[in-house]
């Protein structure tokens, strides 16, 4: 066993070859272990691909605001630029997160790239005098291939020929060692054919991958009365197009430049992202449902006060169809109570003195009369003097 000399460059692809050499013996199957090798990846980058659910999701949930805030801010792309940061900033939104994170997947496919080139270098270990040996002894395999991949069809006929460290890439009649031709009308066999539609469907499965987590995401984006707003989720999606096409681009333009193999792991990096991006938005969706439950009840509750307003208002109308109202202003108000006040002091003054007069007075034919000591025979006729004289 030969280990190759380290640096940053081999790093990563001979601990990949490892990895894809125990599950290469443990399956004999090339494809399905390019499948198993892009689930250990999956798996290992869950809590990345997590983070960059939660944040595609949390901006999609942010795209009612952005609406309101474009109608606001009009023609003015600056002000509407400078709002959307503000707003994504007191989120805790990052505008880069989730497309940085997306692109990791991309720089696996580097030094996966030199695990799939030169499988007897990283996955069987051959030391370079044994490499040399093998590509002089097969050196006619290789007449037909490219001379970077000449790895491939030396391991591929020491398979035909038992020789030990070999390895079969054959799957359904299709070398994934080879490079697909994108001109199809010059195909010449199911092989042919079957390296063409590789990254084909490479292609198609990752634009059902983004297609598939853009509906994802739109299931959370609502307004704030908790209700699905389709033209917020619209507006969300113009910002996520470009990745949406340039992905299965990517996947497309480098299935034909690169050994069939890579497109492998790329439709199973697809399908894998498929069922995770589907258990993420579930996860997520259970906090994002509870807070628009909240926003219906009390959207509920607001229906549900206007409504009373509006009752209210209606009886007014109907007890008043003439329209007529008083001057109800507050300094009105006031004045009124005031002097309602005063008349009333003034009235309980007039009584309260009517009362007092007629306690004191002891005659209540003589009102004016006045004294505790007044009595009312005090001048009767018996005791008045005699006025007559004696004739």
């Amino acid at each position: 066993m030969y280990l190759v000399s380290m640096s940053v460059r081999t790093f990563i692809p001979i601990v990949f070859g490892y990895v894809f050499e125990w599950l290469y013996d443990f399956t004999a199957n090339y494809a399905l272990t390019l499948f198993l090798f892009a689930l250990v990846v999956k798996l290992i980058l869950l809590p990345l691909s997590a983070k960059q659910k939660k944040t595609s999701m949390k901006t999609a949930r942010l795209a009612p605001q952005l609406k309101e805030l474009e109608r606001e801010c009009g023609d003015d792309k600056t002000k509407y630029q400078q709002e959307m940061m503000a707003l994504y900033k007191e989120e805790g939104v990052s505008m880069t997160g989730g497309c940085l994170w997306s692109f990791i997947p991309l720089l696996i496919l580097i030094p996966l790239y030199y695990v799939i080139r030169e499988p007897l270098t990283y996955v069987r270990h051959l030391d370079p005098e044994a490499l040399k040996l093998l590509r002089a002894h097969f050196g006619t395999a290789t007449s037909t291939r490219q001379a970077a991949y000449w790895q491939l069809s030396v391991a591929q006929e020491m398979f035909k020929e038992h020789v030990p460290n070999g390895m079969n890439f054959t799957l359904w009649g299709i070398d994934l060692s080879g490079t697909p031709n994108f001109r199809i009308w010059k195909a010449k066999n199911w092989n042919d054919i079957g390296q063409f539609l590789i990254p084909v469907v490479s292609a198609l499965f990752n634009y059902a991958s983004m297609i598939i987590s853009q509906k994802m995401n739109n299931q959370v984006t609502t307004n704030e009365r908790g209700e699905k707003d389709t033209e917020a989720a619209e507006l969300a999606n113009k910002s996520t197009q470009s990745m949406m096409y340039m992905m299965p681009i990517m996947s497309a333009v480098f299935g034909f430049l690169m050994p069939a193999g890579l497109s492998i792991y790329w439709i199973a990096q697809a399908l894998f992202g498929i069922v995770q991006d589907v258990i993420l938005t579930r996860h997520y969706k259970k906090v994002y449902d509870a807070e628009d439950e909240v926003k219906r009840e009390k959207a509920a509750q607001k229906a549900a006060q206007e409504a009373e307003k509006e009752r209210i208002r209606a009886q007014r109308r109907a007890e008043n169809p003439e329209g007529i109202t008083f001057n109800t202003s507050k300094k009105k108000l006031e004045q009124q109570l005031k002097a309602e006040k005063e008349a009333a002091a003034r009235e309980f003054a007039a009584k309260k003195a009517s009362q007092d007069s007629d306690a004191v007075s002891g005659d209540p034919d003589r009102p004016y009369s006045r004294g505790r000591a007044y009595t009312a025979d005090r001048y009767s006729k018996k005791d008045a003097p005699n006025d007559t004289t004696e004739e």
